[in-house]
């Protein structure tokens, strides 16, 4: 081997280069990686789930090279003590060990010192050979630890190598095994549209054919042949419509338009009347006809329907179509003087008559109560709520019959007059006074009393009457007289 000093070379036997004569550092042919490798090897072995990383390795050698740059071998007791004896004998002799050792003498005297050298020397070299002789098995021992390192090395990456082929292998298993799931997972879903698009057909077809021949589906039917004026295949579908649910009212309102478009409202109302009559607790009929009559605007006919009905549900379910009649103030009968009657209702107006025809929208509306003049009258009246549907008439017959005066007072009384005198007349109030000077009865036709008359010349008759408002006349007062005036 070469000094680490000045290059020479040093035999193996030697401790000290023969050249520069510095002790020679005996350090061991020691790897830290092939400890490392071991262990992982070791490591594999006990626990084959664990894998040698690259990383590890890398920073194990990194490690120990920084560790182990500047080892030394560690010499034992006897070596470290023959080394000292022999630096101590060369520093008494003045010179180097190795140039003792090395260098012949042939004075006398040295010949002690050369066989004490030559003792050292051999000594050292004894020694040097006992302590190399360790240093080989140690070398040897490092070459055994080599190749383990290097087998074992070999069998971690031949290991590594088939645990990196069995884990490509597992990948490449576990991507096949998921592209066979993602390809069953496919054609499950493609299987599951399919179904579901056959039932969605099969579920339309079904609901088609059911929907033809439900009670909606006559309804649909009847109103498009309504529309082509089909009135006979109309009447027909909603005939069916009415066999399969007699409680709706939707085929009574297409039976009914099949009338009402021929213009035969009658037939029309028919429909609506013969169903009710049936079902007369059936909410929905009663607003179906009450919508028929809207429409054909026959608005009393709605008072007159919902008159007949005695259900307190139906009138409930209908109410805002229910138009009560006008109340009277004052009871029908004969009253012996001049009366006022008052009208009301929880309608929003009331029109009246007093002549007994049938009132109207057209008619008096009703504002301030009605004056009872002297004879009969006859009060008409409707009420309208606030759907503008006219009740049904309420009709009152009123009779004031006034007790008729006696007959009326004339003066002067009958006699002979020689002076101008003046006739006059009572007459009551509501009462019109007529009279006659030809003797004959006086009537409303007669000449009418407005003031005093003038007595004529001669003799006169004088008769005079009371006619009061409503026709009625008195007895008839006479009066004879003769009036002659001096010449």
């Amino acid at each position: 081997m070469r000094c680490t000093h000045c290059g020479a070379m040093i035999p193996d036997d030697m401790l000290y280069c023969p050249e520069c004569h510095m002790e020679v550092q005996i350090v061991p042919d020691y790897n830290p990686l092939e400890d490392v490798l071991a262990q992982e090897v070791k490591g594999s072995i006990e626990d084959a789930t664990r894998q040698i990383r690259t990383d590890d390795i890398r920073r194990y050698r990194r490690d120990g090279t920084r560790e182990y740059s500047n080892s030394t071998r560690v010499l034992n007791q006897g070596e470290l003590d023959e080394i000292r004896a022999r630096r101590n004998a060369a520093a008494r002799q003045g010179r180097q060990p190795g140039r003792a050792a090395s260098g012949p003498s042939r004075q006398p005297g040295a010949d002690s010192r050369y066989q004490t050298g030559r003792t050292s020397t051999g000594s050292v070299r004894q020694g040097s050979r006992s302590s190399t002789g360790p240093m080989r098995q140690t070398g040897r021992n490092t070459g055994s630890m080599r190749q383990t390192g290097r087998m074992a090395t070999g069998s971690m990456r031949q290991s590594t190598g088939s645990m990196r082929q069995e884990r490509n292998e597992a990948e490449e298993r576990r991507r096949q095994q998921i592209a066979r799931k993602k390809r069953l997972a496919k054609k499950r879903r493609q299987r599951a549209l399919i179904i579901v698009l056959v039932l969605l057909i099969l579920a339309g077809v079904l609901g088609f054919v059911f929907y033809q021949n439900s009670y909606t589906g006559q309804i649909r039917k009847g109103n498009q042949a309504l529309v082509t004026n089909d009135y006979t295949l109309a009447e027909t579908y909603f005939n069916k419509a009415i066999s399969k649910n007699d409680k709706r009212a939707e085929a009574y309102t297409g039976l009914s338009k099949v009338y009402s478009q021929q213009d035969d409202l009658e037939g029309a109302e028919a429909v609506f009347m013969t169903a009710i009559s049936a079902q007369p607790s059936n909410v929905e009929l009663y607003q179906a006809a009450i919508d028929f009559y809207v429409e054909t605007k026959q608005l009393l006919k709605i008072s007159e329907l919902l008159d007949g009905c005695e259900d307190d549900n139906v009138l409930l379910g209908v109410k805002s179509y229910v138009s009560e009649e006008p109340e009277f103030s004052l009871e029908e009968g004969t009253y012996p003087e001049v009366q006022e009657v008052s009208l009301s209702s929880a309608g929003e107006a009331i029109y009246y008559t007093t002549d007994g025809s049938e009132p109207d929208t057209s008619s008096t509306k009703y504002q301030d109560p009605i004056l009872l003049e002297e004879g009969t009258t006859t009060i008409k009246a409707i009420s309208v709520n606030k759907k503008k549907i006219p009740s049904l008439t309420a009709s009152r017959v009123y009779n004031v019959d006034i007790p008729v005066e006696d007959a009326p007072a004339v003066t002067p009384s009958t006699g002979q007059y020689d002076t101008a005198t003046q006739i006059t007349i009572n007459v009551p109030e509501g009462y019109t006074a007529y009279y006659t000077m030809d003797g004959t009865d006086p009537s409303a036709a007669s000449a009418k009393y407005e003031g005093p008359i003038d007595m004529p010349q001669g003799q006169t008759m004088f008769c005079a009457v009371l006619v009061s408002k409503s026709g009625k006349t008195t007895q008839i007062t006479k009066r004879n007289y003769v009036l002659e005036l001096p010449e």
